[in-house]
């Protein structure tokens, strides 16, 4: 019993199952449809699912109240407001980028470098694992040889000898020269 003195049903494992089942049914039933709703309003997969699967999280918590109403009205305007919130949320992104970029046009030496990220992306995946974390952790985290000692558990000599050796098999296959 809750503190009113009434029996809280949702406490009820057999009531839960039967919230449950409700859910369940509805999302079996309507989940390709509420995606494919989203695809349209969205133009992208990815962020139909997730729309999709928000409502049906809060569809899922607030099924006690609406289960005599019916989900289905409720979910597909969710699904639109969902729609909505990431269309917002993709037009500021993308004035955000547009402003951090600047008024940079792409160029030749722009490609070029993107070429080259490209190529050391790909060199670095070919590492041993522990050369590509010590490699990581070093120049993208900026962490320091006693640091990545500590957060491998691993000694320091290990972490300069893994950045060393992994250095020089980065610059094996970009082709470049040790000097």
């Amino acid at each position: 019993m809750g503190l009113t003195g009434r029996r809280d049903l949702r406490q009820d494992p057999g009531i839960r199952q039967v919230e449950q089942a409700g859910v369940t049914e509805l999302f079996r039933a309507h989940h390709l449809e509420l995606v494919r709703l989203a695809v349209m309003m969205t133009g992208d997969l990815a962020t139909a699912e997730d729309v999709v699967q928000d409502v049906y999280e809060r569809l899922h918590r607030r099924w006690p109240a609406m289960r005599s109403s019916g989900g289905l009205a409720y979910a597909r305007a969710s699904v639109l407001n969902g729609c909505r919130s990431a269309h917002r949320r993709a037009v500021v992104r993308r004035k955000q980028v547009v402003r951090l970029a600047g008024e940079q046009q792409p160029d030749s030496d722009t490609e070029a470098a993107a070429a080259d990220r490209g190529a050391l992306a790909d060199a670095l995946r070919a590492l041993p694992p522990r050369q590509r974390e010590v490699l990581v952790l070093r120049y993208f985290c900026d962490l320091d040889v006693a640091e990545i000692s500590g957060m491998l558990r691993i000694g320091q000599s290990s972490v300069r000898s893994a950045i060393s050796r992994g250095l020089a098999a980065l610059a094996t296959a970009l082709g470049e020269d040790e000097r």
